[in-house]
C-alpha cells in the first residue's frame, strides 16, 4: 500500500489502497494508520477528486520525505560516502586520491571523538552506535564483529579496511587507546588496544 501510494502522486483514499493490495478496507485502515503513526504517511480528510459530496471527507493519504533504511547487521555506507566525497572536495595538489581519503577518514574519526579522554567503554558506545558491535577480548581489547563498510570491503579492501583504520585512528588519537590492523574474516579489520 505504501509503495502504491508513493507512486500515486495524489491524496489516495482507504477504499483505493485496500483495492491496490487486495484486502479489506478495515485492514487497511489499521495499517495505513501504523505508517503515520511513523511517520511514512500523512492523512487529511478531503474531497476526491475535489468533489464534494454530503457528509464528512473521506480520509486521504500522502507520503511524507521521510526516509528509513534498514540493514542487519548495520551498515554505514554514508560514512564512507562522506568520507569519499569530502576526500574529492578537499584533496590537496600534492596528495593522491588516496591519501586524501585517508587524512579526511582520520579526521572524521577525530570529531567523533568525545572531548574528554577515551577509554574502552567510550569507545564501546561509539563503535555500537556506527553500528560496529563491538565486543571484549581480555582486559585491554575491543574487536568489531561488524564492519558497517560492508560489502565495499570485498571490492577494495585495502582501500577500505585502511580508511576503516584511519577513522578508528582519528577517533582514538589522544587518548590512552591504539587503533591496530587485525584482520579476521566476518569481522571488522581493525581492533582497539589500550
Amino acid at each position: 500500500m505504501y509503495f502504491y501510494i508513493r507512486r500515486a502522486r495524489r491524496p489516495v483514499t482507504r477504499d483505493e489502497a485496500a483495492a491496490s493490495v487486495g484486502i479489506s478496507r478495515k485492514l487497511a485502515a489499521f495499517h495505513l494508520d501504523k505508517l503515520v503513526d511513523v511517520g511514512l504517511l500523512r492523512a487529511d480528510y478531503e474531497p476526491v477528486g475535489g468533489v464534494r459530496r454530503v457528509g464528512r471527507a473521506p480520509k486521504v493519504y500522502r507520503p511524507t520525505d521521510l526516509e528509513i533504511r534498514v540493514a542487519i547487521p548495520a551498515r554505514s555506507g554514508d560514512l564512507l560516502s562522506e568520507i569519499l566525497l569530502d576526500a574529492v572536495l578537499e584533496e590537496r595538489e600534492d596528495e593522491r586520491a588516496t591519501e586524501s581519503a585517508v587524512r579526511v577518514a582520520r579526521t572524521a574519526g577525530e570529531r567523533l571523538a568525545p572531548r574528554e579522554r577515551a577509554d574502552l567503554v567510550t569507545a564501546e558506545r561509539m563503535l555500537t552506535r556506527e553500528g560496529f558491535e563491538p565486543y571484549r577480548v581480555g582486559e585491554g581489547c575491543l574487536r568489531m564483529r561488524n564492519c558497517p563498510f560492508r560489502p565495499l570491503t570485498s571490492r577494495a579492501p585495502e582501500l577500505v579496511c585502511g580508511l576503516n583504520h584511519a577513522f578508528l585512528s582519528g577517533f582514538t588519537e589522544g587518548s590512552g587507546l591504539r587503533a591496530v590492523p587485525s584482520p579476521r574474516p566476518g569481522e571488522c579489520c581493525v581492533e582497539l588496544h589500550t
